[in-house]
């Protein structure tokens, strides 16, 4: 049985086969939930924003512009709906904090809160030093990695999923780079 297309897909669905949004559903469950998750950092709240997003797609999916990616759309539902989730619980992201050129002054004066090098040490895997790591980038940096090494997206598709100007994703990616390189330097 032929692979059908995001687009095929659609089309099917919106002509009555349920069972094409049931496909489309188990192709991006797990993209997504890690997406939300990595975004997030916790795993309940994610399953649950997770869920709200594939709600907002099934309402909808008669309203996609059939000209866009779906995988594009349906990544930026996630970003919205999890940034819906974190003005909802109030928490000021740092990221709120940074200037134009990506300086970011209270991070800068908090105390390190990477782990001891005797810690991450004891950690058996680069991979978990690497997660490690990542957590102590804000959300948007974390954001534009994720999508970009983990999900495969270009800089022009993650522009549009988180629904920046380009060259603010290119400079992003840049700083979020650098600033991973100077956190493993310092681990």
């Amino acid at each position: 049985m032929p692979v059908n297309s995001d687009e095929q897909l659609i089309t099917n669905y919106l002509r009555g086969n349920e069972k094409a949004l049931e496909i489309l559903i188990q192709r991006y469950l797990k993209p997504i939930y890690s997406f939300i998750y990595r975004y997030i950092n916790n795993s309940q709240e994610a399953e649950d924003i997770t869920q709200e997003v594939f709600v907002r797609v099934w309402r909808n999916l008669k309203k996609f512009n059939k000209q866009k990616k779906f995988k594009t759309w349906l990544f930026s539902i996630a970003k919205n709906v999890s940034i819906d989730f974190l003005k909802k619980k109030k928490a000021i992201p740092f990221s709120e904090f940074e200037n134009e050129k990506g300086e970011n002054a209270l991070v800068e004066t908090l105390i390190n809160p990477a782990p001891l090098p005797d810690k991450l040490f004891e950690q058996s895997s680069v991979g978990e030093i690497l997660n490690t790591v990542m957590n102590h980038l804000t959300p948007k940096y974390r954001m534009v990695l994720f999508l970009r090494y983990n999900d495969h997206f270009t800089f022009r598709e993650i522009a549009e999923a988180l629904g920046e100007p380009l060259n603010t994703i290119k400079s992003r990616h840049r700083r979020a780079i650098i600033l991973l390189k100077k956190l493993l330097t310092e681990s």
